[in-house]
This record gives structure tokens, C-alpha cells and sequence, in this order.
């Protein structure tokens, strides 16, 4: 791996990403975040905002906070976190709702167990980061019990105790319901890969940083282990497929898989790296080794379907046969996340080579030299899909800003 990529990760991180969001995400009247960004980095007030927007928010400058030990990106996830509590918490049944309108009120009310998962993944990163860099054990506290909260909630409604994986919406007093969509791109279903691979993300990090606020409290850290030991043995027999190793992506509640033939290269490579990361932060040594062989196989048939080697890009999907060759900003941040934790576990070349072409590709294409940050889409021949945002409720620090501080805490 070339060493100059470490520097040019930080660069990028402190110098582009963060500043970019500090400065161009936040609504001033509803002291709340854009739920839309244009490419000239204008805001729009009046579009609705999501949980996992602010949830990525909170993360990130809270991650980079620790990371960095740099107090000022505090503020950032202190806004973020007055935010969630003041607009998107339900008082009345516990949780978070999915979105809000500008003025705060409950655009959808209905538990999605992606935002969920989401809201718990960026709570206890931001009590560590408030215990370790403002020394506050009582706030650290109070933080991690929102997450708990969120997390114990998940485990009464959510789970599906008899087969295993987590529901993939409810409504907002969590009772059942088949309205169930994450997104316009989404459907129906009543489990999804991406709702389980995210929560599988949130208990790895819950499960890393309870000792951090609870050093104590061993009970309380073999419960959330269970559950994430629980979610990684669920990816590897319910949503993998043994065939040709990329993961179904939707399904019926008895796990049997539903809707359009497709794969999505980003989200496979995603879960190569999740799934160790996840196995590793248990340090289940058998775990660790039913998972291993897996994770790499996914990384290897991504390498192998997914990046294209005349550009040195990541592609995006494969749907009835019809390859996507667009550029999205997460699968090329993912790539490298993915690719990087292949090659420490192999030493394969291959991998490392793919990173650095990805990370060129990035800087070359992907970046908007002239209004800051990544293109949300850019075509195969290098040309930004004018129509996508640069940011919003899909699009924040989270992905490209934790494929930096990622490479930044391996090298």
C-alpha cells in the first residue's frame, strides 16, 4: 500500500468532508439539518428529514472527534444530537420516528428499524466520544441510555426470536404493519438485507463502546454480544447466498427471498468488511472462523464482478441481467473499506491495488473540486449525474467520512 494514501485520506477528511457539512448542512430556522442539498450547495428548507440522516451526522463527528481527539468536532455532534432529541424521539412509545417535517412535526411516525439501528449506532459513539474528550461520566451516561433504550426496544419488537433477524418496519407504537418501504428504490417486505446488515453495524459498535461508558457492567455487554453473535450467524445462513456468494437482498418473514433479480456490488462489499468487523470485536474465535472464509469470498467475487479495471472504479448494481455502471459515492467508499480489510487479511496485493485505483478514481472523478465534497453520481466516462443531490437524507459525512477515519485507525 502506497503511504501516501494516509496523508491523503486525512487531508480529505479534515480539509473537505467535515468542514463541507459544518458549513453548508445546517437549517438555522429549525436548528435541524436540509433534508436536500444541491449541487451548488444550497439548502432546501421545505424537504423532510430523516433519522438516519442526523444519525450519520452524529456519528461521524463524534468518531472524528475521538479519532482525531479534537474537541471542536464536538459541536457538530452536539447540534446533531439536540436535533434527535428535540425533533425525531417519540416520547409516548420510545424510539425515533423516520422523519420530520422543517417545523418538526412527524412526517412518517413509523418505527423503520434501519433508522433505528442507525440512532443506536451513532448514540454510543457519541457518549464515548462526550466521556472521553469532556470527561463526563454522568452525560456519557445519560447518552448510552437513549441507546439502550433503542436497542432493548429492538429486542421486544423487532427480533424474530424463532427465526432469527430483525423486522424491517413497524408502526410507531411497534405493532405490525406491511407498509414496510425504506425507500422509493426499496420494497414491501417483512426482513431485508440492509435493515439486518445495519443493525448488525449498530451492535458491533455497541457492543465496542459499552465498556467505555459501562466498564462494569458485564451482564449488560454478554446480552447486546448474544445479539450481534446472534445477527452474524443470521447473514451467514439466511441472507448469503451459498451459490454465488452475494446477498439476497429482500425477504418474506420465514427468510425465503422475494422481489427482482438483483445485486448490489456496494452493499456486498459492505458486508465483507462488516461481517469480520462484527466477528472480531466479539473476539469469538469460532465465530471468527466461520466467518472468515465467507467475508473474503464475498470480497473476492466483488473484486472480481463489481471493479472494473479499465477505470479503476466500483460499479453499482446488476439488475435482471442489466449491468449499472454509475459511480456512487457510498460503493466506492465501501470498496475501499472492503478492499483495505481484504488485503490485511490476505496480504493479496490485488486488493491494495484495487484501493488506491478506487482512492484515484475518487480524487479524479468523484470529487467536486469546485463546490466541495463527493458527487453523489458519476458516470462510467467520469461525468457527475447532474440530478442527484450533493446531499441530504441519504447522502452526509457518514460513508466517504468513515472510509477515511477507517484506513486512518488500520494503517
Amino acid at each position: 500500500m502506497n503511504k501516501k494514501i494516509y496523508s491523503e485520506l486525512r487531508e480529505e477528511l479534515t480539509k473537505n468532508i467535515l468542514p463541507y457539512w459544518e458549513q453548508y448542512s445546517k437549517d438555522p430556522k429549525s436548528n435541524g439539518f436540509y433534508g436536500a442539498i444541491d449541487n451548488s450547495n444550497k439548502g432546501n428548507a421545505k424537504a423532510w428529514r430523516s433519522i438516519v440522516m442526523v444519525s450519520r451526522y452524529l456519528w461521524s463527528y463524534s468518531q472524528a472527534a475521538r479519532l482525531l481527539k479534537d474537541k471542536s468536532y464536538l459541536d457538530m455532534a452536539d447540534y446533531a444530537y439536540a436535533y434527535m432529541m428535540k425533533d425525531f424521539r417519540d416520547p409516548y412509545y420510545g424510539g425515533v420516528y423516520w422523519s420530520v417535517k422543517q417545523d418538526g412535526r412527524a412526517e412518517l411516525a413509523r418505527k423503520q428499524i434501519y433508522g433505528e439501528a442507525f440512532a443506536c449506532y451513532a448514540l454510543s459513539e457519541y457518549a464515548c466520544a462526550v466521556k472521553e474528550l469532556r470527561k463526563s461520566q454522568l452525560c456519557a451516561e445519560n447518552i448510552m441510555s437513549e441507546c439502550l433504550s433503542i436497542y432493548n426496544l429492538l429486542e421486544k419488537y423487532a427480533l424474530d426470536k424463532e427465526l432469527g433477524g430483525y423486522a424491517e418496519a413497524l408502526n410507531r407504537d411497534w405493532s405490525f404493519t406491511k407498509e414496510t418501504s425504506l425507500s422509493a428504490k426499496d420494497i414491501d417486505c417483512a426482513k431485508s438485507m440492509n435493515t439486518n446488515l445495519h443493525v448488525m453495524e449498530a451492535y458491533t459498535n455497541l457492543y465496542r463502546n459499552l465498556p467505555v461508558v459501562y466498564p462494569e457492567n458485564k451482564n449488560l455487554l454478554k446480552a447486546v454480544g448474544k445479539s450481534l453473535s446472534s445477527l452474524v450467524k443470521v447473514h451467514l445462513e439466511k441472507i448469503l447466498n451459498k451459490k454465488d456468494f452475494h446477498l439476497d437482498l429482500y425477504f418474506n418473514d420465514k427468510w425465503q427471498q422475494i422481489g427482482p433479480d438483483e445485486i448490489s456490488y456496494g452493499h456486498d462489499i459492505e458486508a465483507s468488511w462488516l461481517l469480520w468487523e462484527a466477528a472480531e470485536v466479539l473476539q469469538n474465535e469460532s465465530l471468527m472462523k466461520k466467518v472468515k472464509a465467507p467475508a473474503l469470498k464475498i470480497a473476492e467475487i466483488s473484486y472480481n464482478e463489481g471493479f472494473d479495471q479499465e477505470t479503476g472504479a466500483f460499479d453499482n448494481t446488476m439488475l435482471n441481467g442489466k449491468r449499472d455502471t454509475t459511480r456512487v459515492w457510498w460503493n466506492q467508499a465501501e470498496a475501499i473499506n472492503g478492499f483495505y480489510n481484504a488485503w490485511q487479511l490476505t496480504g493479496d496485493e490485488k486488493y491494495s491495488r484495487a484501493v488506491e485505483r478506487i482512492w484515484e478514481w475518487v480524487k479524479t472523478y468523484q470529487k467536486d473540486k469546485s463546490y466541495g465534497e463527493w458527487f453523489a453520481s458519476v458516470t462510467r466516462d467520469g461525468k457527475p449525474v447532474a440530478k442527484e443531490l450533493k446531499g441530504g437524507n441519504w447522502k452526509t459525512s457518514y460513508h466517504n467520512g468513515r472510509c477515511c477515519m477507517e484506513l486512518l485507525k488500520r494503517k
